[in-house]
């Protein structure tokens, strides 16, 4: 909102100065250039108000996976023995101004270009046309969610801690090869004899076939049924069934996320760190600030992120002195880079790691890969 200004209330009417009355009394005339003059400006205040179709994102605030928010530990083990840690391993999060969150003005767009740590996207760059802050929030937490597992099921496979891991059927797309042939919540078990509990493993059937006539076998209503289904060929050249797919875990011990207000998929690789760092006894930081941001899969592979520039500059003012960035993020990354912080890439958990043991020893990060032009 604006500031306004308003006469204090105990200042009395001021009597009209002369050939300013009623009647027959003279009249002054408004200099035609003023009046132009202030509607030019009155024009450029509202316009500046306007909403406008661009989104602006800015550095969010960013959590400690090893700490405590709200006097809650942000990862909690029940059933297992856990260790006390030191030290912080900050995941990173955006502020996202516009599309369903409300739109941005021109001063607010104003603002965004004249600070480095912000940037402004199109509209439809970042979200679906026509979706509503209640589906946004809902997709952000879904994703939230599945990060959780992933990280805990990549961290129990680091750790080699055995676990149950199955594969879903989450839905069929209209028009695919596997529509009415398989149904949400089909567990894979074998493509042509294969098994497919993984999704390299389904790729691996799938890309072999060659568009030939599949055998599913999937587990449905606890009894094996197979079905057949010939996959097409997609835009990308791969082949595709049409469906979407889900894991489903079956974990030995309970672990618990804190962190409500946070949404997306972008946790997943902390998360994972903070797990393990929880999980084994001294600390994975030796005491040091690391933060770090992407996407994190069962088996261990750091996926791309959106924001990373601002996750990057919301990590150093929180006072982190060493950023895990996904390596296929390294284009985002070069040229954005604060000052005083010293940025890794980082395609696995193995990677990741890695990163943090040398950064906690006070070993050379020279030799460990970095971001870089071209």
């Amino acid at each position: 909102m604006s500031d306004q200004f308003q006469a204090p209330s105990h200042q009395q009417p001021q009597p009209l100065p002369a050939g300013w009355g009623t009647g027959n009394a003279p009249r002054r005339r408004f200099p035609v250039g003023g009046v132009l003059i202030a509607l030019f400006f009155v024009a450029v205040a509202v316009a500046a108000l306007l909403p406008l179709p661009y989104v602006v994102e800015s550095p969010g605030p960013t959590y400690n996976t090893i700490g405590s928010v709200n006097d809650k530990q942000v990862i909690a083990v029940t059933g297992r023995q856990s260790y006390p840690t030191s030290g912080q391993l900050d995941l990173t999060t955006v502020y996202v101004s516009g599309g369903p969150n409300g739109r941005v003005t021109a001063f607010d767009l104003l603002q965004a270009f004249l600070d480095p740590s912000k940037a402004v996207y199109n509209e439809d760059q970042i979200f679906p046309k026509g979706i509503t802050k209640q589906q946004s929030d809902q997709e952000n937490a879904l994703e939230m969610t599945s990060s959780q597992e992933n990280a805990t099921a990549a961290a129990l496979t680091a750790l080699k801690i055995p676990f149950k891991q199955s594969l879903e059927v989450a839905d069929a797309a209209k028009g695919s090869p596997a529509e009415g042939k398989l149904k949400a919540g089909d567990v894979l078990l074998e493509i042509n004899g294969k098994a497919s509990e993984s999704l390299t493993a389904v790729r691996s059937a799938v890309d072999a076939a060659q568009g030939n006539e599949m055998t599913v076998t999937v587990l449905r209503g606890g009894a094996r049924q197979s079905v057949k289904v010939t996959a097409v060929k997609g835009e990308n050249g791969q082949y595709l069934m049409g469906i979407g797919l889900q894991f489903r875990y079956t974990f030995p011990f309970k672990v618990q996320y804190q962190l409500d207000q946070v949404g997306g998929p972008s946790a997943g690789m902390m998360f994972t760190l903070g797990l393990i760092d929880t999980l084994t006894p001294g600390d994975l930081t030796g005491g040091k600030h690391v933060a770090g941001t992407g996407t994190i899969s069962p088996d261990g592979q750091v996926g791309p992120i959106g924001g990373i520039a601002q996750k990057m500059h919301g990590a150093r003012a929180a006072g982190a002195g060493l950023f895990l960035a996904p390596a296929a993020n390294c284009s985002d990354v070069v040229g954005h880079i604060p000052d005083g912080l010293t940025v890794l890439k980082v395609a696995t958990l193995s990677d990741a790691r890695t990163a943090v043991e040398t950064y906690a020893k006070g070993g050379d990060l020279s030799s460990l890969p970095h971001c870089t032009a071209g």
